[in-house]
């Protein structure tokens, strides 16, 4: 029976179809699908597809197409990879992905980006099969891979995917196996590659190819390819076609001919070259770039008879080369790269001279050819400058065919890397002259001889001679030189050369180039010689003409110099034709015009002159030679070097002459010139009369190859010094003239700059001398080299540390030249050493100067050997890790401090530098803390903070565990210096989480830099365990840090593998798992080990941890949920409720849900676990189920609410709205309820739901509490109800209102916001803002912090100015933006009614906030010195008043400061004030007292206490001191009326105090008794003095005092009998106008909160059953009721003399989530006869200085509440006493928003002050009363204290 068998070959294919499964074994498979093959059986196979590899199934092998895969592992293990290229496995991946995007966009109708999408991928296919096909060439091959990496890089970039980074050869880099510098340096190189390919595709649009500049920007000479395609032109003839280079601005030829011989058929003569008729113009540099015009011009010359028109063959005379015509094409644009298309066939028109008919009848003028171009008698050179100028040429069809392609590289390199095009069988025309880098190697000895012009007698004859000149090449003894003629490229050498004919022209203009090529040993004894003929067109005249005369020119001048480059005027000798024949009867002549001159002939004379057998004729001939030769030279002064064993007189001349020999021929003779030059030095060895000048021949040497034309002698210099030079003792002598330079520095400053820059290869003489010699003598002098080179060192020391003026260039200069010397020096001295001396070196640098030199010195240093080696290293590193630390730390440099860091890390990277960890080690101690620094205080916006970062990176990876645990230990004892290290680098790392310094696309270095901080924060979490977690060395703020960085880690972007593709996210997974299942783990196991401290973090961490448990994955959830009932249980353990945990959720649960977080499957396990802990424990399980319950309900909505938002049906929106507003409304959530409520009425103003959208509003404006205005409308209304429409039953209604308006304008205590001046300054904000300022409302009980925050967030940029003074004309024209921010404080402007009587302080209140439009800003200003004894005297105030448009509030919460005036007031005018008002506070609070004999006594001791006590600011002894006295009435007679008047505010303040201190009497304690009797003594002193001297003042009696004002209707707190709820607080306001205490303390007044039920409704019928004697009887059993609180810190000693075992004072270390409130508002309530309770905190929390804290802020109930003094400004200790069971009256509610204070119920069933009844039970569930502002929606999270729900700050 045949089963399935598994397969051993067949592992692994393609779907090429699609397959749809039939039945539940088989696996369906689309095109594309690769799978993995099991096992085989009857032409099927069984398997899965890669991509999905839990579903197996069969499918037919027909389906299937195999390919090559290595196969590992087996059985369940077995993985298969295809063993494709990796490129084409990347094209593979990446075309699967862009498939995917390229659907959506198809799908989204996005079509420009679809099209452009498309023709990527098709562009990927074609080349990936291509690939495949394995036919490419090697370079065509390389080319192809390199496109498609930069097709798919760009693709990525254009499809927002992720950058790859490769390494050179365009394989993708693997993170693991890379140093950190080296991945952001390739991540920085392939962001900029494709930003030039960006630029690229964009400029294609305008025809610039950038990457082929590039290319061309790196290559120093290129070649312009030519293929001739065809000839179209009707010749008839033989032809040869002469193309060439060609400048038309200069008229010259730049390249030697590229020559084709044409057939009179029409096709190329060798029948071979047909097709392949191609020529490469090489030697082309930068300078041919830079012409502004180059041509390809075509010569074409016709071999055969004299006239084309002469038909009788046979009689003609043949083989003449006559001039036929030219063609032009201008190739500017292609050479300048401008047009680059190598498949284009170009056609280059023709003009044919006139023809010779023409010619013959002297019509000279007249052609045939209309416009006239040219004629016969026009020589070819000026016909190519005339069709370079015609507009067009008449070409009737005729011209060439060429393609061309300009190659970049020289001609080896295009032999390499164009083989395709350029082989051994392709012309090679050289430029004439030397390409601009010559090439060592390249022998050449060419010498280029172009027949210029003549002029010929026509002697007998009537017309002038038709001149042929044949040029051929002799040596002395009369032998013709074979095949050393070359008319052009492509074509072999010839014996002799023959110009072109020109039919009866007197004046012949040849201009041809002819290239002589002679070999070298040949050239002293050859000449060219030159022989004229008249050419007649009849063969048979022909034959009879002879030569009729003669020039020669010899290439070898007297002084062993070649023949000079350009024009020569040769003389044309005359004689009989044999004579002529025989050199030796010419060779002593004198060739040219110059040398007859130099010889003292005229060569003026008329008559002919005889020279031997010879006649001068007065025909001229003129040549050009131009010498392109390495073996030849033209220089004397070279030559006499080079020989200078023969004349050794002029020795020193001749050394000093080669300075000004032109580079080239020096380079040619490179190796003879320094054998010269040694030889020199090693036969006057004992002498020194030449080291100098060797010295400084040596030194220009090596300055000609340091220049870029000669660069490429680099090697040849280097070749020399290893294989030739061999001057033994050179090193003494180089090594002695050197010290001697920098000795001098001063003086031969020149020098030793030219000898600087060429250091390195003078040492590399020196050490290879020092070698040879230790060669030979073994060692011999090895202490005298040592101790040169060591005083060599010292020199240069010396030198670095001079203060010499004009040394700072070459100070730059040994800087920068001294570290090449490195790897040579290291061969022959010892190493360390050599690092000792280098130290020492860079530490002579003068501080402050030199800076970069310096560190590029050091950075060099690094790049040497000597770094690699550990013993160098040693010394070396703690230099630079110093300087480094130096110069970062002030800020100097930072590139370059940058990037020796970065090197530094890099070598150390490497594993074949030795041992490393010590030196990471020294770079951790020295830097790390310094470069942290370094990042924290660098912008976003610096180029340098992306090295930075990745420095900070690299060494945090290069440290192990071992680095990490000393890193600590380094701190020493200094343990704050641990707990600012760690705070700075929490810090630093959620800064560089939150804001990435690197583009989101660069996926791998982001990655990486997580795995490294996630190990740091790790390594540093274990420190905080160890060192910070016990109850003496907790550190809350370094926790708090840590747990907002690990949070803000988890939760980052980067890391949520959900949100990316599922490729990326196997690709993530597979390296690093899931970081954020690791970082989870750790926080949980934090969070446990905090033990005690826990309740510290309640709540300012739920919404972090909330956040945390909001990552959908499922593990991590299951970890860290349990993590809230632990917040719960520890909440409870301190406060028996878990009531600000349950606010914190709820809360920041509405944003995160609304932000996209959170599932159904969280609410499910949110319920599961908690439910299943809360039953377990004891106390829990009741509230925690009615809390797990609350929010899964809530979370249910929220996620409807979410779900439905996008939802076209907006009635399916509004009801799921309402479904939240609702339920917020039921658990009495008021700021979350008007949030809904603002988003409910925008829906219905979207649907034109006008009606219901006012509804809503009104819901909101029930909550307001602006009663003056609404009874305003009320009478209005009232008017229409009473005299218009007669309608009783509403003006009742009406009525009924506004008395509840009365009643809570006097009875209800409501906030009063901060308005705050704002100046926008600088040129950077819009127009409507600019250089102005507003006075904005602030929110209630917003503080000055949050609302700058508010403002920074619109402006970003904006820098917040530090002082209050007007800015300067500077700062307002400024580009910049600068924001102005302070208090300032509303003047009253109290309506006229008013005015002049006593009104209740209630009443006035109001308009103190509201109604304004004038506010001032005091600050106090010094004039003269400052008394120790008295600062009062000369303390003046300035007040600025500011002037607004409008009245504040108003339509808009801000408006335009329209004026602006100031005042000063002098210390007698600001005492004066203080002293009023202190007595007004005074006597407010005695009034209170008599009209509420149940107020508090507290706040009167206060600020009795405070007056009388003389220690408290010095009472108004001050004023006494300053102003009292002769001396001031003296300066200020004018003053004396103000000095009575204070004087008689003194004495006022008397019998206030005395009502005071009677009354305190009255109501004090047993306890406090010793505190009034004190009290009590020090008022009779003060009594006694003050009315002594400034008389007695007595105040009605009380009763009168009483009546003579308005009862305060505030109502007063008591104890009830029964459980009710008590009525509004009474507040006691010590004068919140003018108090000068800090800023912002102006005019706060209290706000009720929002009761808040925490437990059920059978609990609060319990309570209320519940017998009252026994609930007395409790309350005097409990240690500390829950609804009491905390008293104001200030008044802790008398605190503790009442309840010394009670009274904790709670400090401020968790974050106030409410701004702290002045003394001024402080509230407290009378509990029965309790004058004065504390509730204890949680016992840990007193860690702050308490004695800091400014007054509290103070709360009001709604219901059910007593009331005491709340201290702190921490708003989450409301009611934390913990009742025993029986007692549950509700905890204090949580704020969660600075928007939702103050904002109370209408207690209209409040009836009265005493014993107000219970309300009906459907009113104690009503909506909350809610917050009178609209929140804007959340901002980004930041990482502020404050939980603010409508600022968006959280935790």
């Amino acid at each position: 029976m045949t089963r399935w068998v598994p397969t051993k070959r067949e592992k692994y294919g393609v779907a090429i179809y699609n397959y749809d499964a039939r039945g539940d074994e088989e696996l369906s498979l689309q095109i594309g699908d690769t799978v993995h093959i099991l096992e085989t059986y009857e032409g099927w196979y069984r398997g899965h597809r890669l991509r999905r590899k839990s579903k197996k199934g069969i499918f037919p092998a027909c389906y299937i197409h195999l390919k090559e895969a290595t196969v590992e592992g087996n059985g369940q293990k077995e993985t298969v990879i295809p063993t494709e290229l990796p490129l084409v496995q990347e094209v593979t991946t990446t075309l699967r992905e862009w498939a995917s995007i390229w659907r959506d966009l198809y799908v989204g109708d996005k079509r420009e980006m679809f099209n452009s999408v498309r023709d990527m991928i098709y562009n990927l296919i074609e080349w990936r099969s291509q690939i495949l096909s394995g036919t490419l060439p090697q370079d065509e091959l390389t080319e192809l891979k390199q496109k498609v990496t930069s097709k798919i890089d760009y693709g990525n970039k254009y499809l927002d995917l992720d950058l790859v980074v490769r390494d050179k050869d365009g394989n993708i880099l693997d993170p693991e196996l890379t140093s950190t510098i080296n991945l952001f340096r390739a991540h920085e190189a392939a962001s900029k590659q494709i930003e030039d390919r960006i630029q690229e595709e964009k400029s294609q649009k305008q025809n610039i190819d950038l990457s082929r500049q590039a290319k061309f920007a790196s290559t120093p000479s290129f070649a312009l390819f030519v293929t001739l395609k065809n000839v179209v032109c009707k010749i008839g003839e033989d032809a040869e076609v002469l193309m060439s280079l060609y400048d038309p601005v200069e008229s010259k030829f730049i390249s030697e001919n590229y020559l084709v011989k044409w057939s009179s058929s029409g096709l190329v003569k060798d029948i071979d070259q047909l097709h392949n008729l191609r020529a490469v113009f090489t030697d082309l540099g930068s300078e041919d770039l830079k012409r502004e015009k180059i041509s390809f011009v075509c010569q074409i010359v016709r071999v055969g008879r004299m006239e084309l028109r002469d038909n009788n063959t046979k009689k003609l005379t043949s083989g003449l080369r006559r001039p036929f015509g030219v063609a032009v094409m201008d190739v500017t644009d292609i050479i300048t790269g401008k047009m680059d298309d190598e498949d284009k066939q170009h056609f280059i028109p023709f003009q044919p001279l006139a023809l010779d008919d023409a010619i013959r009848h002297k019509q000279l003028n007249i052609s045939r050819f209309s416009p006239r171009v040219a004629g016969e008698n026009d020589f070819l050179q000026t016909v190519i400058n005339k069709v370079i100028a015609a507009k067009e040429v008449n070409h009737k069809g005729q011209g060439l065919w060429v393609t061309l392609k300009l190659l970049p590289g020289d001609i080896h390199q295009i032999r390499k890397d164009f083989p395709h095009l350029v082989d051994r069988s392709t012309a090679v025309a050289r430029k004439m002259g030397f390409p601009e880098i010559i090439m060592p190697g390249d022998v050449r000895n060419d010498i280029y001889v172009t027949l210029a012009l003549g002029e010929f007698d026509k002697g007998s004859k009537t017309t002038p001679k038709n001149v042929e000149v044949t040029m051929s090449v002799y040596d002395e003894d009369g032998k013709k030189l074979e095949n050393v003629i070359f008319p052009g490229a492509g074509d072999d050498g010839i014996i002799e050369y023959k110009s072109v004919i020109y039919y009866q022209v007197k004046q012949p203009r040849w201009f041809e180039t002819i290239k002589v090529a002679i070999p070298i040993e040949d050239v002293n004894r050859s000449h060219l010689r030159f022989t004229f003929r008249h050419r007649s067109s009849q063969d048979s005249k022909d034959k009879s003409e002879k030569i009729f005369a003669l020039s020669f020119v010899k290439l070898m001048r007297y002084d062993g110099t070649t023949l000079r480059d350009g024009e020569h005027d040769l003389i044309v000798y005359k004689a009989e034709a044999k004579k002529l024949e025989d050199s030796s009867l010419y060779l002593n002549l004198p060739a040219t015009k110059l040398e007859l001159e130099e010889k003292g002939y005229s060569s003026t004379g008329k008559s002919t002159q005889n020279l031997g057998n010879c006649t001068i004729s007065k025909d001229s001939f003129q040549i050009s030679t131009l010498v392109c030769s390495t073996k030849l030279t033209q220089n004397v002064d070279l030559l006499g070097l080079l020989k200078w064993r023969s004349n050794t007189r002029l020795l020193q001349q001749n050394l000093r002459q080669l300075m000004k020999v032109d580079g080239g021929e020096v380079v040619k003779f490179l190796q003879d010139t320094l054998d010269a030059l040694f030889n020199i030095m090693m036969e006057n060895s004992d002498s020194d009369t030449f080291d100098t000048l060797v010295f400084d021949a040596l030194v220009f040497i090596i300055g000609l190859i340091a220049d870029r034309k000669f660069q490429h002698f680099n090697p040849v210099l280097e070749t020399y010094i290893r294989k030739h030079f061999s001057a033994t003792l050179a090193y003494t002598k180089l090594t002695k003239v050197l010290k001697n330079y920098v000795e001098n520095a001063e003086k031969l400053t020149e020098q030793l700059l030219k000898a600087m820059k060429a250091l390195e290869y003078i040492f590399k003489f020196i050490v290879r001398s020092r070698v040879l010699f230790n060669q030979l003598y073994e060692n011999k002098g090895e202490a005298d080299f040592m101790e040169s080179l060591r005083n060599l060192f010292t020199s240069f020391n010396d030198m670095m540390n001079s203060n010499s003026e004009n040394t700072g260039m070459v100070k730059g200069a040994a800087l920068k030249y001294i570290p090449t010397i490195v790897n040579d020096v290291k061969l022959v001295f010892d190493p360390k050493e050599l690092s000792k001396l280098f130290t020492e070196f860079i530490l002579k640098v003068p501080l402050g100067r030199l800076v970069k030199q310096k560190l590029d010195c050091l950075i060099d240093i690094v790049h040497s050997d000597l770094f690699t080696q550990h013993d160098c290293r040693e010394i070396l590193l703690p230099l630079m890790t110093d300087q480094l630390k130096f110069h970062l730390e002030k800020q100097e440099e930072l590139k370059a401090c940058c990037q020796l860091l970065s090197d530094i890390l890099e070598v150390l990277y490497r594993k074949d530098v030795g041992p490393t960890q010590w030196h990471v080690q020294i770079i951790m101690e020295k830097l790390l803390r310094t470069v942290n620094r370094t990042v924290i205080s660098m912008g976003r916006d610096s180029p340098h903070i992306g090295s930075f970062v990745a420095s900070m990176t690299a060494t945090l990876r290069q440290m192990d565990d071992y680095h990490y645990a000393h890193l600590i230990s380094t701190f020493g004892k200094m343990r704050s210096d641990v707990v600012d290290f760690l705070m700075e680098t929490f810090i630093m790392f959620k800064d560089l989480i939150g804001k990435n310094v690197y583009p989101t696309d660069w996926v791998i270095m982001n990655m990486m830099q997580n795995k490294v901080f996630l190990r740091a924060i790790n390594q540093y979490a274990a420190v905080l365990n160890k060192k910070f977690l016990d109850q003496t060395n907790f550190e809350l703020q370094l926790w708090n840090n840590y747990f907002h960085l690990a949070v803000a880690f988890l939760t980052q972007e980067s890391l949520q593998l959900e949100n990316f593709s599922s490729d990326k996210r196997a690709k993530i997974f597979h390296k690093y798992q899931d970081m954020r299942r690791q970082i989870g783990f750790e926080i949980r196991d934090m969070w446990y080990n905090l033990g005690p401290h826990k309740i510290k973090f309640i709540p300012e961490m739920v919404g972090p941890i909330l956040e945390m448990t909001l990552v959908p994955e499922i593990e991590l959830r299951k970890a860290t949920i349990p993590i809230f009932f632990d917040m719960m249980q520890c909440e409870f353990h301190f406060t028996c409720s878990f009531q600000r945990f349950e606010n914190e959720i709820i809360t920041k649960l509405d944003h995160e849900v609304e932000g996209g977080r959170g599932d159904e499957q969280y609410k499910v396990l949110f319920q599961k676990i908690l439910l299943e802990h809360c039953r377990k424990h004891k106390y829990l399980a009741k509230t925690g189920e009615n809390f797990v319950t609350l929010v899964v309900r809530l979370l249910e909505r929220l996620l409807d609410y979410r779900t439905i938002m996008h939802d076209e049906n907006k009635e399916n929106r509004m009801s799921c709205t309402v479904n939240v507003l609702n339920f917020y409304k039921e658990i009495e959530r008021e700021e979350m309820y008007i949030r809904y409520l603002y988003k409910l009425c925008d829906l219905h103003k979207e649907c034109d739901n006008y009606t219901e959208a006012a509804y809503t509003l009104l819901l909101h404006a029930k909550l307001l509490k602006m009663w003056e205005e609404a009874i305003i409308l009320g009478k209005e209304l009232a008017e229409q109800y009473e005299n218009e429409m007669f309608d009783f039953e509403q003006l009742s209604a009406s009525l009924r209102k506004q008395a509840q308006f009365y009643e809570n304008i006097v009875k209800v205590i409501r906030p009063k916001p901060d308005y705050f001046a704002v100046g926008y300054y600088g040129m950077g904000f819009p127009s409507f803002l600019r250089n102005k300022m507003f006075i904005y409302r602030g929110k209630e009980y917003e503080r000055r912090e949050d609302f700058e925050a508010r403002l920074l967030t619109q402006f970003p940029n904006a820098e917040k100015m530090k002082t209050t003074t007007p800015p300067s004309e500077d700062t307002k024209s400024s580009p910049g933006q600068y924001i102005q921010c302070f208090i300032v404080k509303p003047i009253l402007d109290l309506p006229a009614k008013f005015q002049n009587k006593p009104v209740s302080e209630q009443i006035v209140s109001f308009y103190t906030v509201n109604e304004v439009h004038k506010f001032q800003y005091s600050r106090p200003v010094r004039k003269g010195e400052k008394d120790p004894d008295n600062e009062f005297a000369n303390m003046w105030i300035e007040r600025t008043t500011y002037t607004t448009a409008y009245k504040l509030p108003g339509i808009l919460r801000w408006f335009e400061v329209k004026s602006v005036s100031t005042e000063e007031i002098s210390p007698l005018e600001n005492a004066m004030e203080t002293m009023q008002l202190t007595n007004e506070k005074i006597s407010s609070m005695v009034q209170r007292h008599l009209n509420d004999p149940n107020l508090p006594i507290n706040p009167l001791s206060m600020l009795l206490n405070g007056i009388v006590d003389p220690a408290v600011m010095g009472g108004f002894a001050n004023y006494e001191k300053a102003f009292f006295n002769d001396k001031y009435v003296q300066e200020h007679p004018e003053d004396l009326e103000k000095i009575e008047r204070l004087k008689d505010f003194i004495a006022w303040q008397i019998p206030y105090l005395a009502d005071g201190v009677r009354i305190h009497g009255e109501k004090v304690t047993e306890a406090l008794r010793p505190f009034h009797e004190r009290m009590e003594a020090c008022f009779k002193q003060l009594r006694e003095k003050v009315e002594k001297q400034y008389g007695v003042k007595t105040l009605p009696a009380a009763d009168e005092w009483r009546g003579s004002r308005p009862r305060s209707m505030v109502r007063s707190f008591t104890m009830p009998s029964s459980q009710r709820p008590l009525s509004v607080a009474s507040v006691t306001s010590i004068s919140s106008d003018n108090s000068p205490s800090r800023p912002g303390s102006d005019g706060f007044a209290l706000e009720p909160l929002l009761p808040k039920k925490l437990h059920t409704k059978s609990q609060d019928k319990l309570d209320r059953d519940e017998p009252e004697k026994e609930r007395k009887d409790k309350k005097k059993e409990k240690r500390n009721s829950k609804h009491q609180e905390i008293f104001d810190k200030d008044m802790k000693t008398t605190e503790i003399l009442l309840q010394p075992a009670e009274a904790v004072i709670l400090s401020e270390t968790i974050s106030p989530l409410r701004p702290q409130r002045p003394k001024s508002q402080v509230l407290n309530l009378m509990g029965g006869d309790r004058r004065l309770s504390v509730s204890p905190g949680p016992p840990s929390s007193s860690s702050s200085n308490s004695s800091s804290s400014p007054g509290p802020p103070p709360i009001t109930p709604r219901s059910k509440l007593s009331f005491s003094l709340h201290t702190g400004s921490s708003l989450e200790l409301n009611g934390m006493g913990c009742p025993d069971k029986g007692e549950t009256p509700p905890p204090l509610p949580v704020k969660g928003s600075t928007a939702d204070y103050g904002n109370l119920l209408d207690n209209q069933d409040l009836t009265s002050p005493t014993t107000p009844p219970p309300p009906p039970p459907h009113q104690r569930h009503m909506p909350p009363p809610l917050p009178s502002k609209t929140p804007p929606p959340p901002p980004p999270k930041t990482t502020r204290k404050q939980a603010s729900i409508d600022s968006g700050i959280v935790q």
